[in-house]
């Protein structure tokens, strides 16, 4: 991998963007998060980048003098807080959390890589933070040619998932060729469905949270083209030793949720594609798409956990193997010991397949 496709991911979570980068051929420098519990997650899985735990909005130059130890990075990645966008939201205008998005181009303007791609929530293209998204662009166009917002699913990345998101896209025109916004136009040739991304998977074991959860995968079950990948190999640089060790025959991630009689006999009432109607969780089907897994909130601001779908045959929710599954981690990546953070980090990452898309079309373009 040449040394100088170097990313740094800010806002980092758990990798998903990160991922993506990498299997588009990138090399993750550096991922920075403020909140201890997702960033454990980059540390294990990207082993050869640096997992820095650190508010993105403070850093100076002598703060990233320490951070990149002499190396600089061709592009900058990352996905804002969105919770004060989500449509589901409160959706202040006041948010503290949505001057980040400044706070992102701030650093991008600071460090000049060759571009940069900050993904968000469809709910940044609302009239209410307009204003706040141009404000904070402006600084860019002195630096970058700006493409965007532009709209993107991640089912159309192959993903079987209705995940809609937007990205925008900076790039130095002397270091990076000509884009526009069609070159972003994802749209995978087959439709996967929920059967495609997790009928193989071992069912939930009795692990209490506070280990991994592995199991070992069924013998004799025969597996389609997205399980195949999932089952697949990670980018060099990626991983945690302890998984790839395992990857051959056990997967992680599939602690048992346990729930009442009263609420296993309702989830099983619950129809394929329609919704349980006290807890509001999502019935999956078989031959359907998940709808977009959201990431509940941290225990400050309340440790809320968001609604997780019901498995489409069983009464029960979805595993956290299951999640990324339909997120599109592969199964040698690895997430948290306990279900809860988990979740939040799987619900609040990048799909891994649309973050690999859109960094092809920018590693395509960039000027030897």
């Amino acid at each position: 991998m040449p040394t100088q496709l170097t990313i740094i991911d800010l806002f980092c979570g758990v990798g998903g963007f990160s991922l993506g980068a990498a299997q588009a051929g990138f090399r993750p420098l550096v991922g920075i998060d403020i909140d201890p519990d997702l960033i454990s997650g980059y540390g294990l899985n990207f082993p050869s980048a640096r997992a820095v735990e650190a508010d993105i909005s403070e850093l100076d130059a002598p703060a990233w003098e320490e951070i990149l130890r002499g190396n600089q990075p061709l592009g900058i990645i990352g996905g804002p807080p969105c919770q004060g966008f989500s449509r589901i939201g409160k959706r202040e205008k006041n948010d503290a959390r949505n001057r980040l998005v400044g706070s992102f181009i701030k650093q991008v303007c600071s460090l000049r890589p060759a571009f940069f791609v900050m993904e968000n929530v469809e709910g940044l293209l609302d009239s209410d933070f307009e204003e706040m998204l141009e404000l904070a662009l402006r600084r860019a166009r002195d630096h970058y040619e700006l493409i965007g917002p532009i709209q993107l699913n991640a089912c159309d990345a192959g993903v079987p998932t209705d995940r809609r998101r937007v990205i925008v896209v900076g790039y130095d025109s002397a270091r990076v060729g000509r884009l526009v916004p069609t070159d972003f136009a994802i749209k995978s040739r087959s439709k996967v469905t929920v059967r495609d991304a997790i009928e193989d998977l071992p069912a939930p074991n009795e692990d209490d949270d506070g280990d991994f959860a592995w199991s070992r995968y069924s013998s004799g079950v025969s597996l389609g083209t997205y399980a195949r990948t999932m089952r697949g190999s990670l980018p060099r640089g990626v991983g945690w030793e302890a998984s790839l060790k395992r990857r051959e025959s056990e997967v992680s991630g599939l602690q048992k949720t346990i729930h009442t009689w009263e609420v296993v006999e309702r989830f099983d009432r619950v129809a394929a594609g329609k919704t349980d109607s006290i807890s509001r969780y999502p019935r999956l089907s078989w031959d359907g798409r998940c709808p977009t897994l959201r990431a509940g909130t941290g225990s400050e601001r309340g440790s809320f956990q968001a609604a997780r779908p019901i498995h489409p045959e069983e009464p029960r929710v979805i595993t956290v193997r299951e999640a990324a599954r339909l997120q599109g981690f592969p199964d040698a990546f690895v997430f948290h010991p306990t279900k809860w953070h988990s979740f939040r980090m799987i619900g609040n990452s990048v799909s891994p397949p649309v973050a690999r898309k859109v960094m092809a079309v920018i590693r395509g373009k960039i000027k030897k």
